[in-house]
């Protein structure tokens, strides 16, 4: 309390009068200290003080000279001072940039907080000096100075960025950080030579995966200030937005990333990345690379690719041939199963494609299905039931009496990587026959429907894309079974003869 009120004096003594403009030096000094409680109080006084002060119009405005010079040339004795106190502010934003790194959140918070205020009101009350019209008032370097804050090296500022998001639901804000990020991202990394940085990366992408970019420019409606040759300006158009955007993820994306990221970003590449930028196919060369990793992350770039493909009428050489190598073991228990096989049924709905490209995919989903769990099986039957709907030249596959019964006779190779010489349509669907026989009762009842000739409806599968082992115990769970009438002889002895001799020396209760 004491500290609280001294610092309160000395607010009140250097706005009071300009005789008093040293004291700020006492509350620059506990900015700077060791003890937490201090250097709150201190950020706080200095948020108004300054705050203050740039609404006083005390702080000297334009291209700031040395303190040394301010004393040499000719200024005046209240350039003078708005000289030496600008140079008292800067020391205040320096020091609160570095907090920004302290090891107690609740610094860092206040921190972001004051430098936040701080850039609200140089833009309502500019530091820079305008000698022409269409000069850009906005303190483009402090909001680079808060971004370096929130993007460090060494640490994870998941945290304090979330408390950063609520500012950039304004536009002019938004804006300007899209293009200090860009910026940052193109220094530090060059920096490193390309060597991967998993919590710069990662605080990059917690910083800018969230953006809410304006679909149309009468969207564009909050900002925090407007200058007063506003429309002329850049920050006020949706193209220059869309434009600053793009370039930032394609210089975050230019850069190695690490595995967990490249999936995080390719779960959101479709839906929040791809719809705001002016030329989406600029992301042919990630996703085709992402593409050919394999694994999950392959399974994450289809959806990139399908809106390039069908939108943007991107052409992808032997894209069946890379779906078909993406069909292993793991398809069945991964966690993005729904999402690829949405996808895969998007990309075999076309009635034009070669009835041996489907049969090699029906044959591999069949084959695969021996080993996957129930819950997978009950999607993926009446998926292959909707393939053959749409492809009557694969039922040969379901009606050959003389096929191969198991998997010696089978003529299909497996570990072919193309479909057209997998020999899938000389083959037969003795998998889905084994599958009538599981002891889960659902899937034999699912695979019992190829005995029979199929319906024209194609089965809705959206309901079964996300169907998990919990929801079927859960289901058997509930299941109410019926009262079956026994008959059965009582029980007499402790193997159930008469006359057991057993029963003599032995008894049951």
């Amino acid at each position: 309390m004491a500290r609280a009120a001294a610092l309160a004096s000395c607010l009140e003594a250097v706005l009071g009068s300009r005789g008093n403009a040293n004291r700020v030096f006492e509350i620059l000094e506990l900015l700077a200290g060791q003890e937490e409680e201090e250097v709150l109080c201190a950020a706080r006084t200095c948020s108004r003080l300054f705050g203050a002060l740039l609404e006083r119009g005390e702080l000297f405005v334009g291209a700031l000279p040395a303190e040394e010079d301010s004393l040499a040339e000719n200024y005046s004795a209240e350039d003078r001072y708005k000289i030496w106190m600008r140079h008292r502010y800067n020391e205040c934003v320096d020091c609160l940039a570095e907090l920004m790194g302290h090891h107690a959140f609740q610094v860092k918070e206040v921190s972001l907080c004051t430098l936040m205020k701080f850039v609200e009101l140089e833009a309502r009350y500019p530091l820079i000096k305008v000698e022409w019209k269409g000069t850009l008032t906005f303190p483009c370097e402090l909001l680079k100075v808060v971004v370096g804050g929130l993007l460090p090296l060494n640490e994870d500022a998941s945290l304090l960025i979330s408390r950063f998001q609520e500012y950039m639901e304004y536009d002019d804000i938004r804006y300007f950080v899209i293009k200090a990020v860009t910026e940052s991202i193109g220094q530090v990394m060059q920096k490193t030579k390309e060597r991967p940085l998993p919590f710069y990366q990662q605080n990059v992408f917690s910083l800018i995966s969230p953006i809410n970019m304006p679909n149309k420019e009468s969207d564009m409606v909050k900002f925090m200030v407007k200058q007063d040759n506003w429309e002329e300006l850049k920050v006020s158009k949706l193209q220059a937005h869309k434009q600053a955007f793009e370039k930032m993820w394609l210089i975050f994306l230019k850069h190695k990333l690490p595995t967990g990221l490249y999936k995080k970003v390719l779960v959101i590449l479709h839906d929040s990345i791809l719809p705001y930028m002016n030329e989406p196919t600029l992301m042919i060369d990630f996703l085709t690379a992402a593409y050919g990793i394999g694994g999950a992350i392959s399974l994450l770039a289809l959806n990139g690719l399908f809106i390039l493909i069908h939108q943007h009428n991107l052409e992808y050489p032997d894209f069946y041939k890379k779906l078909y190598s993406l069909l292993d073991p793991s398809i069945y228990h991964v966690k993005y199963r729904a999402r690829f096989f949405h996808l895969v049924d998007l990309f075999l709905s076309s009635s034009h494609l070669p009835a041996y490209l489907v049969a090699a995919f029906i044959k591999r989903l069949s084959r695969l299905a021996l080993t996957a769990p129930p819950e997978a099986l009950l999607m993926v039957i009446p998926f292959i039931c909707n393939l053959f709907r749409r492809h009557p030249a694969c039922k040969v596959l379901v009606h050959r009496p003389n096929g191969p019964e198991d998997m010696s006779e089978d003529p299909y190779i497996m570990e072919e990587e193309s479909p057209s010489e997998s020999r899938a349509l000389e083959s037969s669907l003795w998998e889905i026959r084994s599958l009538q026989n599981h002891y889960h009762p659902d899937v034999a009842k699912a695979a019992a429907v190829l005995n029979q000739s199929l319906s024209e409806i194609e089965d809705d599968i959206s309901g079964l894309l996300e169907l998990s082992a919990y929801e079927l115990f859960d289901k058997e769970v509930k299941k109410k079974s019926a009262d079956v009438p026994l008959e059965f002889e009582q029980i007499r002895g402790l193997f159930g003869k008469k006359n057991d001799i057993f029963a003599e020396h032995f008894s049951l209760d």
